[in-house]
């Protein structure tokens, strides 16, 4: 009998190692957590929170003198850095994913890089900021981004150091720019290694061309090492989603995936001067706008040197999260909705595409008007509240052929304090009533 499993197991172990490996997934399936995920948080956490000031750009930008921003490793502390409670409130905000800064464009990395500067041996932290953080959003089943800029205006090898110095041309020294893609190279390999991440969020892109940054290699090199990864556009050439960046886009992004990234305020790092805080109604409507084109949000925030978050920035993601937690249905998984020449507002619609989401902003003077809807409605109730939405459709068809006007009445009683949620449930996946440009019939 022993000498019968020893010799299956030998067959076993043969017919493994000569077994072809699992395909890689396709991009739809690599994609899938992240456009369902629809809410992320990013948050630039660096020495730059010693004096609140702007990362990087402060000293690139001739502000401050470099040598009074390096400064700000003496006072960077991380003294009240709690990432369990960073994850736990990221989860409570109800978003699916993170990005943390691991290295912004200072090249201040906030692991225990190799090579460079760091917060583990160059100021009082003394820590990995990074892996505890990774930790504790894995415990709370959110997937994990990671920020990491390909700029290092730190480096001696990096030819820019401020928008009027540079150190060198890389045409008339190609041995030293290749030196330092070697450096950021070998910095993404460690984190990799460390931490695996699920997304990879680039930035600093816009120095040096896709061949020179060697971006395939660079992206091969994530891919072989995990090939569900996700990486951002901003590795040129070799990105999976769009990043629009602080304004929401007036129409739809031609990508099929994106993500908005924007400041809770008007900056991407703690700088006590900046009230600029944007309402939890603001947001949630940047949010409904968001969905209601296919995007991701990605909103960003700022923790101060000491490892504490905002005040302001803590309530607005709690009540994000309860407004989230009243509308789930209509928030995840969703894709974009009707234009709003057949719904004036915010949409979005079920995966399965038979239940359309209405986003109505206040109180509603009358009932709400869908027009060109080709299906009838089974049903409507408002998210949250669960209170039926009365139905009513007025004109039938008219020459053309288009739908007759549906209107929908929302109980005042069953209105959200910041945005109301109408569920229309479909008696088929969702069809919209499209004229002929010529001739004004449609289909």
């Amino acid at each position: 009998m022993r000498r019968w499993l020893i010799a299956a197991c030998c067959a076993g172990l043969c017919l493994a190692a000569h077994a072809a490996p699992a395909p890689a997934p396709g991009k739809a399936q690599r994609m899938q957590w992240f456009a369902d995920a629809k809410f992320g948080i990013f948050i630039h956490y660096g020495i730059y929170s010693v004096d609140g000031v702007a990362e990087s750009w402060s000293f690139f930008d001739d502000k401050i003198p470099y040598a009074d921003y390096m400064k700000q490793l003496k006072g960077f502390t991380a003294s009240h850095y709690d990432p369990q409670a960073w994850a736990d409130l990221i989860r409570q905000s109800g978003a699916r994913y993170a990005v943390l800064t691991s290295k912004h464009h200072d090249g201040v990395a906030l692991w225990d890089t190799k090579q460079g500067l760091n917060v583990v041996k160059d100021t009082p932290a003394k820590r990995d900021l990074v892996a505890p953080f990774v930790a504790a959003l894995r415990r709370d089943g959110l997937k994990v981004g990671l920020y990491y800029s390909l700029i290092d205006w730190s480096s001696p090898d990096y030819p820019a150091f401020t928008k009027t110095k540079t150190r060198y041309d890389i045409r008339n020294d190609p041995a030293r720019w290749n030196r330092f893609v070697a450096y950021y190279q070998n910095q993404l390999r460690d984190l990799m290694d460390r931490y695996n991440p699920d997304l990879y969020w680039f930035d600093g892109d816009w120095e040096h061309s896709a061949g020179e940054w060697h971006a395939k290699q660079t992206h091969d090199m994530i891919f072989a090492h995990n090939p569900g990864a996700i990486v951002n556009s901003r590795l040129p050439g070799y990105g999976d989603y769009g990043t629009p960046e602080q304004g929401v886009p007036i129409v739809r992004p031609p990508q099929p995936y994106w993500e908005l990234c924007m400041t809770i305020n008007d900056s991407w790092g703690w700088q006590p001067q900046d009230r600029a805080f944007k309402t939890p109604d603001e947001l949630i409507r940047i949010l409904t706008d968001t969905l209601a084109m296919g995007g991701n949000l990605l909103l960003d925030i700022g923790p101060r040197a000491d490892g504490t978050i905002p005040r302001e920035e803590v309530s607005a993601l709690k009540q994000i999260g309860q407004w989230i937690g009243r509308n789930r249905d209509a928030v995840y998984g969703t894709r974009a909705g009707i234009p709003k020449d057949y719904y004036y507002g915010d949409s979005d619609v079920s995966p399965d595409g038979r239940t359309l989401y209405l986003f109505v902003t206040g109180k509603p003077i009358g009932p709400l008007l869908v027009k060109g809807l080709k299906n009838r409605v089974l049903g409507a109730r408002v998210l949250g509240s669960g209170a039926a939405a009365t139905t009513r459709l007025s004109g039938k068809w008219s020459s053309t052929g288009a739908p007759g006007l549906l209107y929908i009445d929302v109980p005042d009683g069953a209105l959200d304090p910041v945005v109301t949620t109408v569920a229309l449930r479909l008696d088929g996946p969702l069809a919209l009533f499209h004229p002929d440009a010529k001739t004004g019939a449609g289909g």
